[in-house]
């Protein structure tokens, strides 16, 4: 088993919430809390939760490549999601990318050598008014992001 028990207890109250011919609705939340406790979802994690859940293993790998939101190889400590939507780069997305860039040393797609930061470009996140935007680790959002914030959040991620 690559994941753990209780990981697999999150994943039982996501099928509990189907009925058991629709277990394959809990596809998303299941990739969601294996990524949680793995830091990604490689094939071997993809085909674990396919026969888990009695769905294809396709299937599962389907979803996983639809979503960016699933990282499909390694990512550092932190993943630092910056909005490259229109709203977002006009209004200082842009600047943020280039500051984040400059400050980590390293490209979109790329990670720190010290493992801690992956930096990703990021389709609409839903709040072109708080532009620039940030999403850390899929699971905070950052806005109004200058960079002073930047700095601020990098050496809080740091600790």
């Amino acid at each position: 088993m690559l994941l753990t028990e209780q990981c697999y207890k999150k994943i039982d109250r996501e099928l509990a919430k189907y009925p058991a011919d629709q277990r394959q609705s809990a596809v998303m939340a299941s990739l969601a809390h294996a990524q949680v406790e793995l830091g990604w979802v490689s094939p071997e994690v993809m085909k674990e939760l396919a026969d888990y859940i009695g769905m294809p293993a396709i299937a599962v790998q389907e979803v996983a490549t639809f979503y960016n939101m699933y990282n499909l190889k390694p990512v550092g400590k932190h993943k630092i999601t910056v909005c490259t939507n229109l709203p977002c780069a006009l209004s200082g997305g842009e600047r943020a990318a280039k500051h984040l860039k400059d400050k980590l040393g390293i490209d979109y797609r790329d990670t720190t050598a010290d493992g801690e930061f992956t930096l990703m470009e990021g389709e609409c996140m839903g709040a072109c008014g708080d532009a620039p935007v940030l999403l850390v680790n899929n699971h905070r959002m950052c806005s109004f992001m200058s960079n002073d914030k930047i700095d601020a959040l990098v050496e809080e991620l740091k600790k």
